[in-house]
Protein backbone atom coordinates (compact mmCIF):
# COMPACT_ATOMS: atom_id res chain seq x y z
CA UNK A 1 0.00 0.00 0.00
CA UNK A 2 2.76 2.31 1.27
CA UNK A 3 6.17 2.94 2.73
CA UNK A 4 4.72 2.49 6.04
CA UNK A 5 3.86 -0.24 5.59
CA UNK A 6 6.71 -1.91 3.61
CA UNK A 7 8.00 -0.78 6.58
CA UNK A 8 5.81 -2.29 9.44
CA UNK A 9 7.01 -5.57 7.34
CA UNK A 10 10.32 -5.67 7.82
CA UNK A 11 9.86 -4.40 11.98
CA UNK A 12 7.53 -7.76 12.11
CA UNK A 13 10.57 -9.76 10.44
CA UNK A 14 12.94 -8.45 12.54
CA UNK A 15 11.03 -8.77 15.69
CA UNK A 16 9.80 -12.47 14.52
CA UNK A 17 13.77 -13.25 13.80
CA UNK A 18 14.30 -13.32 18.08
CA UNK A 19 11.97 -16.27 18.26
CA UNK A 20 14.42 -18.36 16.18
CA UNK A 21 16.72 -17.82 18.81
CA UNK A 22 17.23 -20.28 21.76
CA UNK A 23 16.88 -16.88 23.99
CA UNK A 24 16.08 -13.34 23.68
CA UNK A 25 16.72 -10.43 26.29
CA UNK A 26 13.96 -7.96 27.07
CA UNK A 27 16.65 -5.66 25.75
CA UNK A 28 17.28 -6.87 22.12
CA UNK A 29 13.54 -6.56 21.75
CA UNK A 30 13.28 -2.83 23.46
CA UNK A 31 15.85 -1.83 21.25
CA UNK A 32 13.93 -2.98 18.26
CA UNK A 33 10.92 -1.47 19.21
CA UNK A 34 12.52 1.77 20.11
CA UNK A 35 13.85 1.91 16.66
CA UNK A 36 10.51 1.61 14.83
CA UNK A 37 9.19 3.82 17.53
CA UNK A 38 11.88 6.85 16.18
CA UNK A 39 10.76 6.61 12.78
CA UNK A 40 7.34 7.41 14.08
CA UNK A 41 6.77 11.35 13.11
CA UNK A 42 3.77 14.26 14.22
CA UNK A 43 1.81 13.00 11.14
CA UNK A 44 1.56 9.95 12.32
CA UNK A 45 0.55 10.75 15.51
CA UNK A 46 -2.02 12.93 13.74
CA UNK A 47 -3.45 10.39 11.77
CA UNK A 48 -3.36 7.72 14.82
CA UNK A 49 -5.79 10.85 16.65
CA UNK A 50 -8.25 10.93 13.77
CA UNK A 51 -8.87 7.37 13.29
CA UNK A 52 -9.57 7.10 17.25
CA UNK A 53 -11.88 10.11 16.46
CA UNK A 54 -13.76 8.31 13.66
CA UNK A 55 -14.02 4.73 15.44
CA UNK A 56 -15.43 6.78 18.21
CA UNK A 57 -18.41 8.40 16.13
CA UNK A 58 -20.31 4.86 16.74
CA UNK A 59 -19.56 4.99 20.41
CA UNK A 60 -22.58 5.66 22.77
CA UNK A 61 -21.98 8.97 24.11
CA UNK A 62 -21.89 7.96 27.42
CA UNK A 63 -18.38 6.07 26.77
CA UNK A 64 -17.24 7.63 23.81
CA UNK A 65 -15.12 10.78 25.93
CA UNK A 66 -13.68 7.49 28.15
CA UNK A 67 -12.81 5.78 25.33
CA UNK A 68 -10.96 9.09 22.85
CA UNK A 69 -9.06 9.40 26.17
CA UNK A 70 -7.78 5.76 27.25
CA UNK A 71 -6.85 5.20 23.24
CA UNK A 72 -5.19 8.70 23.06
CA UNK A 73 -3.56 7.91 26.64
CA UNK A 74 -2.38 4.64 24.95
CA UNK A 75 -1.01 5.81 21.42
CA UNK A 76 0.89 8.37 23.51
CA UNK A 77 3.15 6.12 25.28
CA UNK A 78 4.81 5.98 22.29
CA UNK A 79 7.40 8.86 23.61
CA UNK A 80 8.01 6.55 26.43
CA UNK A 81 9.12 3.40 24.57
CA UNK A 82 11.42 6.35 22.33
CA UNK A 83 12.83 7.63 25.53
CA UNK A 84 13.53 4.27 27.39
CA UNK A 85 16.98 3.74 27.55
CA UNK A 86 16.46 1.75 31.18
CA UNK A 87 18.26 -2.03 31.03
CA UNK A 88 15.73 -4.52 31.95
CA UNK A 89 16.74 -7.92 33.23
CA UNK A 90 15.28 -11.16 32.08
CA UNK A 91 14.40 -13.17 28.57
CA UNK A 92 11.42 -13.10 26.43
CA UNK A 93 8.94 -15.45 26.56
CA UNK A 94 9.77 -16.66 22.94
CA UNK A 95 6.32 -19.01 22.84
CA UNK A 96 4.27 -15.61 23.95
CA UNK A 97 6.11 -13.90 21.64
CA UNK A 98 5.63 -15.97 18.81
CA UNK A 99 2.30 -16.41 19.40
CA UNK A 100 1.90 -12.61 20.03
CA UNK A 101 3.70 -12.36 16.40
CA UNK A 102 1.48 -14.51 14.52
CA UNK A 103 -1.18 -12.07 16.02
CA UNK A 104 0.08 -8.88 14.71
CA UNK A 105 1.15 -10.24 11.67
CA UNK A 106 -2.57 -11.19 10.93
CA UNK A 107 -3.70 -8.07 11.99
CA UNK A 108 -1.49 -6.21 9.13
CA UNK A 109 -2.40 -8.07 6.86
CA UNK A 110 -6.30 -7.61 7.71
CA UNK A 111 -5.55 -3.64 7.66
CA UNK A 112 -3.87 -3.90 3.77
CA UNK A 113 -7.15 -4.81 3.13
CA UNK A 114 -9.14 -2.33 4.99
CA UNK A 115 -8.96 1.36 2.74
CA UNK A 116 -9.71 2.83 6.01
CA UNK A 117 -7.18 1.90 7.89
CA UNK A 118 -4.10 3.52 8.91
CA UNK A 119 -0.69 1.37 8.81
CA UNK A 120 0.78 4.23 10.68
CA UNK A 121 -1.99 3.17 13.38
CA UNK A 122 -1.24 -0.83 13.21
CA UNK A 123 2.68 -0.05 13.44
CA UNK A 124 2.13 2.34 16.81
CA UNK A 125 -0.05 -0.46 18.29
CA UNK A 126 1.87 -3.16 17.51
CA UNK A 127 4.88 -1.19 18.83
CA UNK A 128 2.91 -0.73 22.43
CA UNK A 129 1.26 -3.77 22.66
CA UNK A 130 5.01 -5.80 22.62
CA UNK A 131 6.25 -3.05 24.70
CA UNK A 132 3.89 -3.01 27.21
CA UNK A 133 3.45 -7.11 27.05
CA UNK A 134 7.19 -8.27 27.46
CA UNK A 135 9.03 -5.42 28.49
CA UNK A 136 7.34 -3.49 31.00
CA UNK A 137 4.70 -6.78 31.83
CA UNK A 138 2.21 -4.48 32.14
CA UNK A 139 -1.42 -5.24 30.38
CA UNK A 140 -1.26 -3.35 26.84
CA UNK A 141 -4.34 -1.48 28.52
CA UNK A 142 -3.48 0.54 31.51
CA UNK A 143 -4.68 0.14 35.01
CA UNK A 144 -7.89 2.07 35.14
CA UNK A 145 -8.80 2.40 31.40
CA UNK A 146 -12.62 1.89 31.22
CA UNK A 147 -14.58 -0.43 29.06
CA UNK A 148 -18.31 0.58 28.69
CA UNK A 149 -20.16 -1.08 31.38
CA UNK A 150 -18.08 0.54 33.59
CA UNK A 151 -15.83 -1.58 33.91
CA UNK A 152 -11.75 -1.15 34.04
CA UNK A 153 -8.55 -2.94 34.56
CA UNK A 154 -7.68 -3.37 37.64
CA UNK A 155 -4.58 -4.84 39.69
CA UNK A 156 -5.15 -6.47 42.19
CA UNK A 157 -1.22 -7.35 43.97
CA UNK A 158 0.99 -8.61 41.20
CA UNK A 159 -2.31 -9.33 39.29
CA UNK A 160 -4.13 -7.76 36.31
CA UNK A 161 -7.49 -8.04 35.53
CA UNK A 162 -9.44 -7.19 32.31
CA UNK A 163 -13.51 -6.81 31.92
CA UNK A 164 -13.03 -7.75 28.09
CA UNK A 165 -10.33 -10.46 27.94
CA UNK A 166 -12.65 -12.93 27.09
CA UNK A 167 -15.05 -11.68 24.90
CA UNK A 168 -12.17 -10.82 22.57
CA UNK A 169 -10.76 -14.55 22.20
CA UNK A 170 -11.91 -14.82 18.67
CA UNK A 171 -11.42 -10.90 17.49
CA UNK A 172 -9.08 -10.96 15.09
CA UNK A 173 -8.33 -7.28 15.57
CA UNK A 174 -7.46 -8.01 19.40
CA UNK A 175 -4.28 -8.25 21.35
CA UNK A 176 -6.29 -10.09 24.20
CA UNK A 177 -5.05 -13.53 23.60
CA UNK A 178 -1.32 -12.32 24.28
CA UNK A 179 -1.86 -9.38 27.00
CA UNK A 180 -0.93 -10.36 30.91
CA UNK A 181 -4.01 -9.57 32.09
CA UNK A 182 -6.39 -12.56 33.14
CA UNK A 183 -10.26 -12.68 32.89
CA UNK A 184 -11.41 -10.44 35.37
CA UNK A 185 -14.12 -13.02 37.22
CA UNK A 186 -16.52 -10.46 38.65
CA UNK A 187 -17.42 -9.43 34.86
Amino acid sequence: MNSTLKRESRYVKKVKSLTFQSQTTKNKLLKILREEARKLNLLDMVRCSLQIQQAAECIHTSYKNEYIKAETAFMIRIREVKEDNLLYSGKVDLEELNTAMDILSQQEKLGENMQEADTGFLRIYSILSLYTTFIRDEPIHQVGSLFPGGFKVKKEGDKYTCPVKDNNDNNPLAVCPFCIAEQDEEV
